[in-house]
């Protein structure tokens, strides 16, 4: 404590003060005294870096620094590195902040004069482009601060080639890096770990790829892992290991196989120096297990297997590591209809299976599942041979018939016009309902087409062989109904189950271009049978009379067909003369047919 403080500390009265100092100084004067204190006291300025000596460390970790100044210095101790080591006698270089005569002492700062010195000591030593190491101290905003002598900003753009986890990693450890910045003004050094790394890789990257030759098996590090692949670092260049040569089997990802940083074994298959593309592989370190493949699965041998993926139209069996087969969705039952894989296997299931095909070229093998078993149209043949009489469940209907399923799996196909001796159908649906249990007769049966042609109406004796030429006969007037009408001509029921075709030719003598304008469907007609075909099962006729309900007319209002003349009836004339009247009219009906042959149906 100093000048007027310590006189205010002790209160002592300005003479006594006088009179003490005078006997103090003696026969000095004053003048002289202050030529003295100027000789030895050094001229302190702020900012001014000056040497001192440590006098003592307070408790309060102040430590005082004598700088030959009237007023001894202050230093905080954090600001020294080593705390213990600042004792009494250390000399040290500080640099002043304020002097404060008043309070009788003087401020100064360790930190700032040693940052000043490392700064001039860099300057001196680099320059841009230089490569230097550092402690990386702490996290800042947007990089590291290192000390180099001096704290230097890190980018976190430059700490790495790849960024990747978290830049706090790097706190407490030493790095090399290249200065690319210094800004003299501001005191500030710019660093990167990155270009110092990559001017190392470029130098390497050129040594590897005149040294590298495909073949080569090398080791390296995984750098970055993607969905297609890998890649390898091999020492200042990096190649890819594309998924599908990491292994002979079946890998869904390649981090199923390998990890970041992770050292590789691997083999170089193709360089493209133009590019500085490296392509490289694991599995081909092994044989592949596609060699003498078929002499290890033979066309017709029975293996075990194990399903691996499951797609629309098959199943994918590994039968070892890098051998696997199709078992396509038509080679999954003998019987059973297939519509997705899932029906008959699930993934992870273990199966045995028979080779179909192996192609050693396409490198793929056909399997087979429903091969394992015994093929039950086989037996088809020997279970429902032709003639015999089943029962089964209507499965489905068609526009051209129905199947019947008789066992499971196998259906016979009851066609449309096997369905009825006389009737015409024109549906299924008309004769048997789906779901409904009907007895056929097996027709034919066709081992190598799978199919099975049933009956239905072979049940009954075939009337068209007897019953309806003993019945029905040319020339005979017969009542009907009409049924349908079509383009070309009516259809008459003659008797139930038994229609004859009424030719659009045959409702007028004159040209009807619609047949409506004659007839309606449910009237009740007189006709003549013309023609009866057994082998084409046809009754052909003529209209005779069309009868109208009360309060209907024909085209005529009388209820006949205008101007055609009445037939005679079989008791007028003998049957020959009865007959030959027909064929004559027949023949006529034929002539005008043939030149109508354009509007008929």
């Amino acid at each position: 404590m100093h000048g007027k403080n310590l006189i205010k500390k002790f209160s002592m009265p300005a003479d006594e003060l006088s009179r003490l100092t005078s006997e103090a100084l003696g026969s000095t004067t004053l003048a002289e005294l202050d030529t003295a204190i100027g000789k030895t006291v050094a001229e302190l300025t702020p900012n001014k870096i000056v040497r001192g000596k440590v006098i003592k460390v307070q408790e309060d970790g102040v430590v005082v620094v004598d700088v030959n100044y009237k007023a001894e210095g202050q230093i905080t101790l954090d600001e020294f590195p080593d705390p213990l080591a600042v004792q009494p006698g250390l000399e040290i270089e500080c640099l002043v902040e304020q002097i404060n005569d008043a309070e009788g002492y003087i401020l100064l700062s360790k930190r700032k004069a040693d940052r000043i010195r490392g700064w001039e000591n860099i300057i001196q030593t680099h320059k841009e482009g230089d490569s230097v190491k550092g402690m990386v101290l702490r996290k800042i905003k947007g990089g590291l601060l290192v000390d180099i002598g001096v704290p230097v900003f890190l980018p976190a753009s430059q700490v790495n080639i790849r960024r990747a986890g978290d830049i706090g990693d790097w706190i407490g450890k030493e790095i090399e890096a290249r200065i690319i910045k210094i800004d003299e003004e501001r005191m500030n050094i710019v660093i990167s770990r990155r270009k110092l790394i990559e001017e190392e890789r470029e130098t390497k990257k050129a040594q590897l790829l005149a040294e590298l030759q495909e073949g080569q098996i090398r080791k390296g590090i995984v750098k970055n892992i993607a969905d297609f692949g890998v890649f390898v670092d091999l020492g200042g260049i990096d190649g890819l290991l594309h998924i599908t040569d990491m292994s002979w089997g079946r890998v869904n990802h390649p981090s199923e196989m390998l990890k970041l940083d992770d050292e590789v074994e691997i083999k170089v298959l193709k360089i493209d120096r133009e590019r500085e593309r490296i392509a490289l592989g694991m599995k081909q370190k092994t044989a592949s297990p596609w060699e003498n493949i078929t002499d290890k699965y033979p066309v017709g041998q029975r293996v075990a297997g194990e399903v691996v993926n499951l797609m629309s139209y098959g199943a994918f069996v590994k039968l070892e590591d890098g051998v696997e087969g199709l078992v396509h969705i038509s080679e999954m039952s003998w019987t059973k209809r297939v519509n997705h894989p899932n029906e008959v296997v699930k993934q992870g299931d273990k199966v045995e299976v028979v080779v179909l095909e192996v192609d050693t070229e396409k490198q793929t093998i056909s399997l087979g599942m429903k091969q394992t078993e015994v093929n039950p149209w086989d037996m088809v043949a020997e279970h429902y041979p032709p003639g015999t009489v089943i029962r089964g469940k209507v499965r489905n209907l068609t526009n051209y018939g129905a199947f019947i399923e008789l066992q499971e799996g196998i259906d016979g196909l009851l066609h449309i016009t096997d369905m009825s001796w006389t009737r015409k159908i024109t549906n299924p649906s008309e004769v048997v309902k789906k779901g409904e249990e009907v007895e056929c007769v097996v027709l034919s049966v066709d081992q190598e087409k799978k199919r099975i042609a049933l009956g239905l109406k072979q049940l009954q004796a075939d009337p068209w062989s007897g019953d309806i030429p003993a019945r029905y006969h040319i020339g005979d007037s017969v009542p009907g109904t009409v049924t349908k009408i079509t383009n070309f001509g009516v259809f008459v029921e003659l008797e139930p189950g038994l229609e004859g075709l009424l030719h659009i030719s045959e409702l007028a003598d004159h040209k009807v271009d619609n047949p409506e304008e004659v007839v309606k469907v449910g009237q009740r007609v007189e006709v003549r049978i013309i023609k009866i075909d057994t082998d084409e099962r046809k009754i052909g006729l003529t209209l005779i009379q069309a009868h109208f309900e009360e309060g209907e007319e024909g085209e005529g209002g009388t209820g006949k067909e205008p101007d055609r003349p009445q037939p005679p009836t079989p008791a007028l004339g003998s049957l020959a003369d009865q007959l030959k009247g027909i064929g004559q009219r027949v023949s006529a009906r034929e002539a005008q047919k043939k030149s109508e042959n354009a509007d008929r149906g």
